[in-house]
This record gives C-alpha cells, sequence and structure tokens, in this order.
C-alpha cells in the first residue's frame, strides 16, 4: 500500500476500493502514517466526497481498527441512539434506563461536551463516584443485569477515529458529510450494535443549521448504518431553543431525575424522549407500531421503573444508591442563583440556543481547550420555553454560578437573548422529520 497513490486516487475524483481505504486506515491506527498524509487523505475527501460504498468501507475500517465488543449471550436487543449535539439535550439519560425497563440492553458509549453542546460523560461525572470509563467486565456486568450502562470511549474502541479526527480538527475538515459518518458510526459498530437511531439537531443551537443539511448527514447516517449492517433510523429535531429547562451539568443531572419521577409531562423533552424509545423499540422488533411502542414507554416510566433502572445503573457504576431518594445530598448546588427577569411584557418569540450553550461555559460549565477543568454546578435552570406570554419583570430562568459578578453577567446576557414579541409566536415542532 502506498498511501500517496491512494490520496491521490482520492484527489483526482477517483473512487477507491475496500481494500485501499482498509489498507489507509490500518496503517493510521498502527501510527504508520504522516500527520501531512492524514491531513491530505482528509481534504481530499472533503473536496471529492465519497460514495455510499466507500463511506461504508471506511467506517468499518475505522471501526476494526480497535476492540469490537461482543453480547453474545446477553439474550436481548443491543441497542443504541446517538444525538448529534444541542443545548439541554439530555435525552440519553432518561432513554436508555426507559427502553431498558421495557426490554432492550442498551451499552451506550458517549462523549464529553463538543463546542458549545453539553455532553452526557459530564453530566454524568456530576454523580459522585460514578465511573464512566469501567473495564469491560464491569460495563458488561452492568448491561447485563440493569439493561443499561452509559460510559465514555476507552482508547481501543475505534483509535482510528480518535487519530483521524484530530487532524480533521486543524485542517478545517470536520464539515466532511463522509467524514462526521465514519467517525459517528465507527464507534457504535464496534460497540456491537444490532439497532441504531440518530438524533440529527437542526437550528440555531445545533452544528446543522438548515434542513437541508440535517437531511444530508441523517440519509448519510441512516443509509451507511444500514449497509454495515445495523438496522437505524434517524428523527430530525429542532434546536431553536434549550429542549430541557435547564442548561448545564448538575442541572441537567437533577431535570433528568425530575423527568423519570414524572415531573416534566407535556413537555417538548417528552415529545423527544418517548419518540426515541419508540423508535429505539420498533426497530428492536419488540412491537408492532410506534403507538404501541409510545404506550410501553410511558409505562416503563409511570410504574418508575425507568426511575429505578437508572439507580441501579449509577449504583452498579459507583453511585451512590440512594440518589434518586436524596439527590440533595449528592448534587451540589452552585452557592449563587440569581433570577433571569423578563425585560418587556409579551410572548417569548425566540433566542440564541447556541448563545445560551456558550454562556454556559463561559459560567465554567464547559470547555475552551479539551484539558480544562468544569464547574459542574453552574448552568441555567427554570427555562421558561418558546411561546409562553410573560410580564416584564417576570423570571424566564435561574442562573447558578460560582459568584454574583459571573452570575449578573450571565443574567444580563440571558435577558437580552430573548426575544419578545406583542403576538404569539409560530414554532416548529419539534420533530421535524424522520429518515
Amino acid at each position: 500500500m502506498i498511501p500517496q497513490e491512494i490520496i491521490r486516487r482520492k484527489r483526482d475524483g477517483g473512487t477507491l476500493p475496500a481494500t485501499d481505504i482498509d489498507a489507509f486506515i490500518s496503517a493510521l491506527a498502527r501510527g504508520e502514517l504522516a500527520e501531512s498524509q492524514i491531513g491530505a487523505f482528509a481534504m481530499a475527501v472533503w473536496y471529492r466526497g465519497m460514495t455510499r460504498e466507500e463511506t461504508v468501507a471506511l467506517t468499518l475500517a475505522m471501526a476494526r481498527s480497535g476492540d469490537m465488543l461482543s453480547w453474545s449471550g446477553i439474550g436481548k436487543p443491543i441497542a443504541d441512539k446517538h444525538s448529534t449535539g444541542g443545548i439541554g439535550d439530555n435525552v440519553s439519560l432518561m432513554l436508555a434506563p426507559i427502553v431498558a425497563a421495557c426490554g432492550l440492553a442498551v451499552p451506550m458509549i458517549s462523549g464529553r461536551g463538543l463546542g458549545h453542546t453539553g455532553g452526557t460523560l459530564d453530566k454524568l461525572e456530576s454523580i459522585p463516584g460514578y465511573d464512566i470509563t469501567p473495564d469491560a467486565a464491569r460495563f458488561r456486568k452492568v448491561v447485563d443485569e440493569v439493561g443499561c450502562a452509559i460510559i465514555g470511549q476507552t482508547g481501543t474502541l475505534a483509535p482510528a477515529d480518535g487519530k483521524l479526527y484530530a487532524v480533521r480538527d486543524v485542517t478545517s475538515t470536520v464539515d466532511s458529510v463522509p467524514l462526521i459518518t465514519a467517525s459517528i458510526l465507527s464507534k457504535k459498530l464496534a460497540a456491537g450494535l444490532e439497532t441504531l437511531v440518530l438524533d440529527v439537531k437542526i437550528g440555531n443551537g445545533a452544528f446543522m443549521t438548515s434542513l437541508e443539511e440535517a437531511e444530508t448527514l441523517a440519509r448519510s447516517l441512516v443509509e451507511v448504518a444500514n449497509g454495515a449492517g445495523v438496522r437505524t433510523a434517524a428523527l430530525i429535531t429542532d434546536m431553536n431553543q434549550p429542549l430541557a429547562d435547564a442548561a448545564g451539568n448538575v442541572v441537567e443531572l437533577r431535570n433528568c431525575l425530575d423527568f423519570l419521577k414524572g415531573s416534566k409531562a407535556g413537555t417538548r423533552l417528552e415529545t423527544v424522549v418517548l419518540a426515541f424509545a419508540a423508535e429505539m423499540l420498533m426497530q428492536a422488533g419488540m412491537v408492532s407500531s410506534l403507538a404501541e411502542a409510545e404506550a410501553k414507554a410511558r409505562e416503563a416510566l409511570s410504574s418508575g421503573h425507568a426511575a429505578e433502572r437508572f439507580g441501579r445503573m449509577a449504583h452498579a457504576l459507583g453511585g451512590p444508591a440512594d440518589l434518586l431518594d436524596h439527590p440533595d445530598r449528592y448534587l451540589t448546588a452552585a452557592p449563587v442563583q440569581k433570577p433571569v427577569l423578563a425585560s418587556s411584557d409579551g410572548w417569548l418569540a425566540a433566542c440564541d440556543a447556541r448563545a445560551i450553550g456558550m454562556s454556559v461555559i463561559d459560567l465554567g460549565g464547559g470547555r475552551g481547550h479539551p484539558q480544562d477543568k468544569i464547574d459542574h454546578r453552574v448552568g441555567f435552570s427554570d427555562i421558561l420555553p418558546l411561546g409562553t406570554k410573560v410580564s416584564r419583570g417576570d423570571r424566564i430562568a435561574t442562573v447558578h454560578a460560582a459568584d454574583e459578578t459571573s452570575a449578573e453577567r450571565a443574567a444580563a446576557g440571558l435577558s437580552a437573548n430573548y426575544e419578545i414579541n406583542e403576538n404569539a409566536p409560530a414554532l416548529p415542532p419539534v420533530i421535524v422529520a424522520r429518515i
């Protein structure tokens, strides 16, 4: 295998055979390629794109670059969900225990915050003792006994993806649909999944801001995943406002516990969680219709079985046994809490969701650099949804901050972020499309 020949063929618009792609990615994983060659390959793909067959081959090669998990003997359908990321997007925290209570096995490998979006692992690390990097034996034991485990990616799972992404990040090739597709799906394939549902976010708080972009990525992900042997569907969901009524780590963890206890009924968050639960149960062949699937998911919630699964998962991975009963003992609150007030009378008509995510980072709840430590306590709670009628001085959110100065700055910024109109706004549905 001559790397520069593979790069040249893709640079000139050629279609690479699976054997060449596999050889290139294998050499990348072994550390045999120069960074310049990896960057040139990424740029050639960015400019020339890839066919569906090439993208499938790239995804499989990256998945096979490290360990491939096996769930033989579990005796349940192996399922997962992935989101492209947003603000207040804590769907995974509730979704995994809900579908586990319905009979699925969910080995969910999640990530940290990326850019302005929050990370599932950062939220779970708000729980004292929760181990996001258990060894393989413990991971399997928790999935087997509880039905779900949410952990982080290990260095042995799709390692070629990490090496390729590091170069993409500094060569302006992150936004290539084939490379995004292979990056997301290689880790899912390595996790040994049988079925997958994808949440592709669209809006000012998402990485994809137009429906055309979101549909292109969603179709690529669905087609490639199915082509690689994993039954997959995708929903495109709205991210023009925070999904939950909280944005941050501890505040979103509290939101999760409240949801599992039944206090978030009728919200946009509930709509999305139940829609994905229904999709997961349908993909796994557990039900004959989405309506039956949603009813099954609602029963897992109302019966308390989903909450019980979350508590067992948290404890099995090192967290306290009584987290659900006594969250205040373990979820540390920020020392300063300050209301965010409406600047005028009218209807909450619009906001910049990305700016809200950046405000969480400014408070210390996210990272400017990968090595940064975060303050799990900070963020926003009690966020009113768009379409709410308010009067001047009404509370539209609460800031949780480490000190008065940052609290005042965040409150002023969030208040100014919201557009308040005389008339009720026409808002998009939270579920925009199904692919």
